[in-house]
């Protein structure tokens, strides 16, 4: 299994593409998108999917966060024949129907042979070639390419291959934003891996899981998956090695403390890919590790630009991860001093001090910082809160929760 190669179907780029193409705050990027996207759908004679840019147009956000954005399919589809996709290209799509179909009749010819002549691991794998046909070509019309999974997976007696399919069908729900489709096939595959998946197919399912959490916004829970599977990534069915790299970056800046985002950093497969991510997202972990705030501020703005805004599964996370990551960053040098000035703390950040006050207030009234501004004599002060206390508080809400389980045991037993 280690050596075997995940046809990346349905291609999760196309989607990308697509969301970027339709995204009129993406215009920069609209002409390199519609030649890519083009070349893709030819690629893997994705006639269906080319049509349903058409007949019904949507733009995919996030696979779970936000599905889609409300606008009616008329304006939508006057929108993509206006702008850079142009007009369907009828006679591309005449050419990959009839690809399409041929290839189909070719499949199921297999099927009926199989059927006829051949025991049920051929019959099993000829069902599984044409549901990954149908992933390939992005058939949801009558959820045909969801259908033909499931049947492949009935008749698929193997772990492993149930792991694969199970697979597919989650990588479905994240082309077409499909949340219960994507939550139920997780939860399969988790089942199957407890009957006897290999480790290539546990670190793949990590990878998937990650991916997932990143779509709803848990980056503290994905972060250590993302982490356990850096040695070990062999997932590119669901997305690049550097997107991963950048993706794993992304999330232990936010979730992991200093020693263990250095780790991270240090670690050879982050240093052996590190020329091929967004050099933003380097900079972003290195200063923030490194206590070069300025240079941490300024690359925060890059990567919600340049990373987060440009990115369907990201886009939706991304005022919510920049003030996430102030707030972490501002937390972090507090904790150093017992005052500072607010000209020394803007100093720091490369802002103004009247701007630095106004943030630090915001997050302040709102609990967020554990400090005072004092703004007669320009000073900040710290007020940590005091771990003996908050000790305490846990051990007496622990031990309420320990003897109101004892009293009803004893109700039980007496």
């Amino acid at each position: 299994m280690a050596d075997e190669t995940i046809p990346p179907y349905p291609n999760l780029s196309v989607a990308e593409l697509s969301y970027r193409l339709l995204a009129s705050s993406l215009a920069h990027l609209h002409h390199t998108s519609q030649v890519a996207l083009l070349d893709a759908i030819k690629a893997d004679e994705m006639g269906p999917y080319y049509r349903s840019l058409y007949e019904t147009p949507s733009i995919t956000i996030n696979p779970l966060a936000s599905p889609r954005l409300p606008q009616s399919p008329r304006l939508m589809r006057a929108q993509l024949e206006a702008g850079p996709l142009g007009r369907r290209d009828e006679t591309l799509q005449a050419e990959l129907d009839d690809k399409n179909t041929k290839e189909l009749a070719k499949l199921e010819e297999r099927i009926e042979e199989a059927e006829k002549t051949e025991g049920e691991s051929e019959i099993a794998e000829a069902w599984r070639a044409k549901a990954m046909y149908l992933t390939r070509i992005g058939e949801k019309a009558s959820e045909k390419a969801i259908e033909a999974q499931k049947t492949a997976l009935e008749k698929n007696a193997g772990v492993g291959s149930r792991i694969d399919i199970a697979l597919s069908l989650v990588r479905i729900g994240f082309f077409f934003a499909l949340p219960d489709l994507i939550k139920e096939y997780l939860t399969k595959a988790e089942e199957f891996i407890q009957k006897g998946g290999d480790w290539d197919r546990r670190n793949r399912l990590k990878v998937y899981k990650a991916y997932h959490l990143l779509s709803i916004r848990s980056f503290a829970p994905a972060s250590p998956l993302l982490i356990d599977s850096l040695p070990t990534f062999t997932a590119t069915e669901l997305l690049p090695l550097a997107d991963f790299i950048s993706l794993t970056l992304i999330c232990s800046t936010l979730v992991s403390s200093r020693p263990e985002l250095q780790k991270v950093l240090k670690s050879p497969e982050v240093q052996g890919t590190l020329s091929e991510i967004p050099e933003p997202v380097g900079v972003l972990a290195s200063s923030l590790c490194e206590s070069q705030y300025d240079k941490f501020f300024r690359s925060l703005a890059r990567v919600a630009e340049e990373e987060f805004r440009t990115s369907r599964l990201l886009n939706v996370h991304r005022r919510w991860f920049v003030r996430e990551l102030r707030v972490k960053a501002y937390a972090q040098l507090l904790e150093s001093y017992k005052s500072l000035t607010l000209e020394s703390l803007a100093r720091a950040f490369g802002v103004s001090e009247e701007w630095i006050d106004e943030e630090l207030v915001h997050f302040i009234s709102s609990g967020r910082l554990n400090c005072v501004v004092d703004r007669v004599n320009g000073v900040i002060e710290t007020n940590r809160p005091s771990t003996k206390s908050a000790r305490y508080e846990a051990v007496i809400k622990q031990g309420d929760v320990l003897l109101n389980s004892i009293q009803r045991l004893s109700k039980v037993l007496y």
